[in-house]
């Protein structure tokens, strides 16, 4: 998964699942990577923090190699709910990398670790009380408006993250690989002076579109051979 998503994009992987007509679950826009260059792929690997670290030590001992450590913090900018011991943890049990819907602390240090974190940003301070464990606090994690489990898999890169159903994955990277060629050879076509307008003959798409007002570019794309997604 990692090997086939380092020539790929989270862009690609969206389109690729518009494509297939699987839902298009991304992220909050403000979900980073803590610096340009890290990505991730891998098995949704779930948690709920609750102001206490002892739950991510508990949940990395389900670990897969390759997994990748998902934090719902519900989206909490009060508060850092993971630093660069509990990512060393995490690491040393297997896993390839952290999302946290919340913050991170220990700036510095994580980034001399290397591993790719995406979090909503920094903060100084870590819990200051404890909440109620969520009664499904290893099973499943909120990332924004979706809900994952150890049955999806997650994608990150500069442009944010996105979820695909684990056992759509390699249906998903395929038809990605295909829009990734098309787009290559018509940035090519662009760069020798075939205007994009003129490879996805946009002078007929106007033509027909004023026949048919419900005719939409995506249509046409499709009729034409296009890769572009909008």
């Amino acid at each position: 998964m990692r090997d086939r998503f380092a020539l790929l994009s989270t862009p690609l992987v969206a389109d690729a699942c518009l494509r297939l007509g699987l839902p298009v679950r991304c992220g909050p826009a403000d979900l980073r990577a803590l610096t340009a260059g890290m990505r991730v792929a891998g098995r949704v690997l779930p948690v709920r923090h609750a102001g206490s670290v002892d739950v991510y030590l508990e949940a990395v001992l389900a670990a897969e190699p390759g997994d990748v450590l998902v934090i719902d913090d519900g989206g909490r900018v009060d508060r850092a709910s993971i630093g660069d011991l509990a990512l060393l943890d995490a690491l040393a049990a297997g896993v390839s990398g952290v999302v946290v819907w919340g913050l991170h602390r220990d700036t510095v240090d994580l980034l001399a670790i290397g591993a790719p974190v995406f979090s909503l940003g920094a903060l100084p301070t870590g819990p200051l009380s404890l909440d109620a464990r969520h009664p499904d606090a290893l099973g499943s994690a909120r990332v924004g408006e979706h809900v994952v489990t150890t049955r999806d898999a997650v994608f990150g890169d500069e442009d944010g993250v996105l979820f695909v159903p684990l056992d759509r994955v390699d249906d998903v990277l395929g038809t990605a690989e295909t829009i990734a060629a098309t787009e290559r050879r018509q940035a090519e076509l662009i760069r020798s002076g075939t205007t994009l307008r003129d490879q996805v003959r946009f002078d007929a798409y106007l033509a027909a579109r004023a026949t048919d007002p419900s005719l939409t570019f995506r249509d046409h794309l499709r009729a034409v051979g296009g890769e572009i997604e909008v």
